[in-house]
C-alpha cells in the first residue's frame, strides 16, 4: 500500500495540472514547442499591449566596488638587506626624498664581509693583470713559455669575473666600491623618489635579515582605484570612455580617471577582473586602502531596450514574446543587461523592428 502522503501529493499535482490546463482552456491559450497561440475570443487579449523594439542612443554604464591603491612603481617598502645595528637615520616622517636618497646607515658582519670579498677580488685581479702583463714581456722577449701565458691569461680572466661580481653585489645596494672604505656602515637608499609616509628607525635597533620594513617612501601625487568587475559584466567594459569614483570617506566628493588596464586574468575565486584606474591625488584627498564604488559608463551607442516587464523569466534563462502575428507570439531567449528607468538592456536576441508583449505578458508566464 502506497503511504497516504504520497497519495496526497500526486492527487495535488493532479489537481494543479488539471487546473492550469482548465485556466488555459478557459482563455483560449495554447502552447505548441515555444509558439502561444491566444484566440480570438479570449479575455486576456484585452490586457496584453504590444510595442515595436527600436535602436535607440544609448549610453551603458554600471556600478562595481574598489579600493584605492598606491602605484607599485611609486611605492617602496625599505628594509635592510643585512643583520645589523642601525646607527644613523637621514629621514623624518613626510620628508621628501629623490631616488638615491640616504634612509639609515647599518653597521653589519655580513657587509663588512661583502666589502672585504670585493677588496679581495681587487687585489687578485690586480695581481693576476700583473702576472700577464709579465708573462706576455717573456714570450715577446722569446725567454718565456707559450703554455704559461695562456694559463695567465685564464686566470687572469677568472679573476676579473670575480672582481666584477663582487662590484655587482656592491651597486645592488648603490654603493660605489670607488668611495668605499673597508669596515663603513651600509648606507641604505631610497629606490624612488616621493614622500616618507612611514618612519620606524630606532637608533641603535637591532635588524634581522628578515625584519619588517622600517621605512615606507611613497609618491602618492597619483592613485589606482582597483575596481572588480564580474564576469558576466566584462561584455560592458570593451569601451570604456568615463568613470566616476565614489569613496565611503568623500560619499559628495566625485573623483575621475581613467582606465590604465584592463586584466586579461580571471580571479577564480571572484570570477572578477581587476580595472585598474588612474586617478589624479594631488590634493591628497585619496588614501591607499579606501574604499568605494566606481560608475563606469560605456561610449554612446545604439541599442535595443525593452519594458523590463517584457522580459520573462524561465528557470536561469530570460526570454520575451516576439508577435508572429494572428495572436501568435514566440518565446525568443534573450540576454539582459542593465535595468534602468523601467527600461531592460537587451544584449542579444532581438533586432530592430520585432514587435513584443511590452504589456501583460506576465499573463503567459505560466502557459501550459
Amino acid at each position: 500500500m502506497k503511504p497516504i502522503n504520497t497519495l496526497l501529493l500526486g492527487a495535488i499535482v493532479l489537481c494543479s495540472c488539471h487546473s492550469n490546463k482548465q485556466d488555459d482552456a478557459e482563455n483560449n491559450i495554447s502552447l505548441k514547442g515555444d509558439i502561444i497561440t491566444i484566440s480570438q475570443n479570449s479575455p486576456i487579449l484585452a490586457r496584453l499591449k504590444t510595442s515595436v523594439v527600436k535602436l535607440e542612443p544609448y549610453n551603458m554604464e554600471f556600478s562595481t566596488s574598489g579600493v584605492v591603491k598606491a602605484i607599485p612603481t611609486n611605492y617602496a617598502e625599505i628594509a635592510s638587506p643585512f643583520a645589523g645595528r642601525i646607527t644613523k637615520s637621514f629621514v623624518r616622517l613626510g620628508q621628501k626624498v629623490a631616488p638615491g636618497s640616504p634612509i639609515f646607515a647599518i653597521s653589519s658582519p655580513t657587509f663588512f664581509e661583502t666589502g672585504k670579498a670585493y677588496y679581495q677580488a681587487r687585489q687578485e685581479m690586480e695581481l693576476a693583470d700583473k702576472s700577464l702583463k709579465r708573462q706576455r714581456d717573456l714570450v715577446q722577449n722569446k725567454v718565456g713559455v707559450q703554455k704559461e701565458l695562456e694559463e695567465a691569461e685564464v686566470n687572469f680572466e677568472l679573476k676579473k669575473k670575480d672582481y666584477e661580481n663582487a662590484v655587482a653585489a656592491l651597486k645592488v645596494f648603490q654603493i660605489n666600491p670607488s668611495q668605499m672604505t673597508l669596515g663603513q656602515s651600509l648606507i641604505v637608499r631610497s629606490p624612488i623618489s616621493g614622500e616618507v609616509v612611514k618612519d620606524d628607525i630606532v637608533m641603535g635597533q637591532y635588524m634581522k635579515e628578515d625584519a619588517e620594513p622600517v621605512a615606507i617612501i611613497a609618491n602618492l601625487s597619483k592613485v589606482w582605484f582597483v575596481a572588480h568587475v564580474k564576469e558576466k559584466d566584462l561584455s560592458l567594459i570593451q569601451s570604456l570612455k568615463d568613470v566616476e569614483i565614489h569613496l565611503v570617506a568623500w560619499p559628495d566628493h566625485p573623483f575621475g580617471g581613467k582606465v590604465y588596464h584592463i586584466s586579461d586574468m580571471l580571479d577564480e575565486e571572484t570570477r572578477s577582473i581587476e580595472v585598474l584606474i588612474e586617478c589624479d591625488n594631488s590634493n591628497r584627498l585619496m588614501k591607499p586602502e579606501m574604499y568605494g564604488t566606481v560608475k563606469l559608463s560605456d561610449k554612446a551607442t545604439e541599442a535595443i531596450r525593452v519594458p523590463t516587464s517584457a522580459v520573462l523569466q524561465e528557470e536561469e534563462n530570460n526570454y520575451v514574446l516576439v508577435s508572429l502575428g494572428n495572436h501568435r507570439y514566440r518565446k525568443q531567449k534573450v540576454t539582459a543587461g542593465t535595468t534602468e528607468d523601467g527600461k531592460t538592456l537587451i544584449l542579444s536576441g532581438l533586432k530592430d523592428g520585432d514587435e513584443i508583449i511590452s504589456t501583460g505578458a506576465f499573463y503567459l508566464l505560466d502557459v501550459q
